[in-house]
């Protein structure tokens, strides 16, 4: 099996007010030396041995633009690894 980890989190330009509270916060406990934060989604999806590295990229790529990011707000990024060197 394959396992995919995806990472969606908002676009540089784009106002995240979940990572804004929690980093003011975390200011007010006494961690003032944190100057960003960021809030995102993860996704672990597990494909069958039997797809290529190719199509198992192709797959992933189109999950995220058609259900898992949000285009006009978010950017993504994944992981690829055989679940036998995940422990």
């Amino acid at each position: 099996m394959t396992v995919v980890k995806v990472f969606v989190n908002y676009k540089e330009s784009i106002l995240n007010p979940e990572a804004e509270a929690i980093k003011q916060a975390l200011g007010r406990l006494g961690y003032d030396d944190i100057i960003d934060l960021k809030v995102g989604k993860t996704f672990e999806l597990t494909f069958a041995d039997q797809l290529s590295h190719d199509k198992i990229e192709h797959e992933v790529n189109e999950i995220c633009d058609r259900m898992l990011a949000n285009f006009n707000m978010e950017n993504y990024r994944y992981e690829i690894s055989d679940s036998e060197a995940i422990q």
